[in-house]
């Protein structure tokens, strides 16, 4: 039997495959699924791990290449919605039990000297904070917990999140969806979107090794 390890790398280096079946069985509950997937990735912190950029750029191109299967457009709102309900609720989870949570652990992620340097992130880098953070992995999850944490005030944080939600979403499907027939993409579409995959990952590689140095 595979591993969990295995089926989830299986999963990604399949993505375009994995997405033909889905959309081939499910039909238009396809929307559905995708943006089950995006919201608990932006509004759940226990999923950062739950494809995001690698997901929409296949959608994308998936859209272009099936014979319209998927509507480009549709799948816009959708996953903009997804995207906007998911950091809201993940930033109102931030508010409500992150200050229990620092007053009762001291882990590595609820610490008190994490909030401190929360509250100078967001004092110095203001709400573009949140639309950096929907382009990079795994911050993208945790960013607006923290950001609910470090009591960012409501009316900002839904003006970035907003904003940041068409940014990300609106670049990477209409971008996927206009590489999506061009033949490399179409005869390569797995390398693609494992070179997608790695791109994404590398902003946190280098944060993680500078701060290291």
């Amino acid at each position: 039997m595979m591993s969990t390890l295995q089926l989830f790398l299986n999963f990604f280096l399949h993505l375009d495959q994995q997405l033909t079946v889905l959309i081939a069985t499910y039909g238009n509950w396809m929307y559905g699924i995708l943006f089950l997937i995006i919201f608990c990735e932006t509004g759940l912190v226990i999923f950062p791990f739950l494809p995001g950029d690698s997901l929409l750029f296949a959608s994308g191109a998936l859209a272009a290449t099936t014979n319209n299967a998927l509507n480009i457009h549709f799948l816009f709102l959708i996953l903009v919605i997804a995207s906007i309900t998911g950091n809201t609720l993940n930033y109102f989870i931030g508010r409500w039990i992150g200050p229990k949570v620092f007053h009762s652990a001291q882990s590595w992620f609820f610490n008190k000297k994490h909030l401190e340097k929360t509250h100078a992130f967001y004092d110095r880098h203001g709400g573009k904070t949140i639309i950096l953070a929907r382009f990079i992995p795994i911050i993208r999850t945790f960013a607006p917990f923290v950001a609910g944490i470090g009591d960012m005030s409501r009316k900002q944080f839904l003006f970035y999140n907003v904003l940041s939600a068409f940014l990300w979403i609106g670049t990477l499907l209409y971008v996927s969806y206009w590489f999506g027939n061009i033949p490399f993409v179409k005869n390569n579409f797995s390398f693609v979107v494992i070179g997608i995959i790695v791109i994404s990952l590398l902003p946190p590689a280098i944060e993680i090794i500078r701060q290291k140095r």
